[in-house]
Formats: structure tokens, C-alpha cells, sequence
């Protein structure tokens, strides 16, 4: 019996640790769709702004592209915060899983924080490249 209870332990414990991987993945997922999505649209804008030669396309491309850094930065937020949680159940004794999904003893890390999201080294370059690359096409819509 001692032997079979361990064992239900262990796998308490990797059940655990899966549902927050498949959060994480979640999380991770969602950013790259809003990349996909941020281009698409804003490239959809420009095109429409160069067909109608109407420079307030290019104008209203800039709300997107916002918006989307803003929402990139809240998925990747959540998705550090899960990354904490993982490594505070990883370190648990089996006796203590509570399969708890709880974030919230994570959101004040400041790595995990929807500003240092937003300005970390995976969306900031990307954003501002993004940004850079609209205002140079702006120039060559007449």
C-alpha cells in the first residue's frame, strides 16, 4: 500500500504541474495569434489607405497596433505569472498539492507585471519595429 500511495502522490503532482503547462501554453498561444493578427490588420489598413490614397487609414492602423501590444502584454504577464506558480508547485511535497491555479501570489513580481510585459525584450522590439516600419510606409502613401 505504502508503495501505491506514493506513486498516486507523484502523479497528483505531474497533473498538477500538466494543467499549468496547458495554462502556459494557453498563454502562449494567444500571443503568437495577436502577432498574426496585428500584422493582418494593419497591413489590411495600409493597403486601403494606398487604394484610396486617405492617409487616415494610416492613422487609424496605430489604434491596432496598441491595442494588440496591450493585450500581448496582459497574455504575457499571465503567462509568467503560471511560469511562477509551475516552479512553486514543482518544489512542493507531494502531501501539499492543492492543485491550486491561483495566480495572484505571483502578479506583484515585478518580471510578472503587465508593464514590465509590455516592455520586455520580446514585445517591446517587436511593437516598435512595427511602429518604425508604419511611419517609413506612411511616407510612400501620397
Amino acid at each position: 500500500g505504502q508503495q501505491r500511495s506514493a506513486m498516486s502522490d507523484i502523479s497528483n503532482k505531474h497533473k498538477h504541474l500538466e494543467f499549468i503547462q496547458a495554462s502556459i501554453s494557453r498563454m502562449s498561444g494567444n500571443l503568437f495569434l495577436l502577432k498574426g493578427w496585428s500584422i493582418t490588420l494593419i497591413a489590411a489598413l495600409f493597403a486601403l489607405a494606398a487604394k484610396d490614397t486617405n492617409k487616415a487609414y494610416v492613422v487609424v492602423a496605430y489604434f491596432p497596433l496598441f491595442i494588440f501590444w496591450f493585450l500581448d502584454g496582459y497574455f504575457l504577464s499571465m503567462e509568467r505569472r503560471f511560469r511562477s506558480l509551475y516552479e512553486h508547485v514543482r518544489q512542493l511535497k507531494e502531501e501539499d498539492i492543492d492543485f491550486s491555479m491561483n495566480t495572484e501570489p505571483y502578479k506583484n513580481d515585478p518580471r510578472n507585471q503587465w508593464i514590465s510585459a509590455l516592455f520586455s525584450r520580446t514585445l517591446f522590439p517587436y511593437y516598435i519595429t512595427l511602429a518604425l516600419l508604419m511611419i517609413l510606409l506612411s511616407f510612400f502613401i501620397r
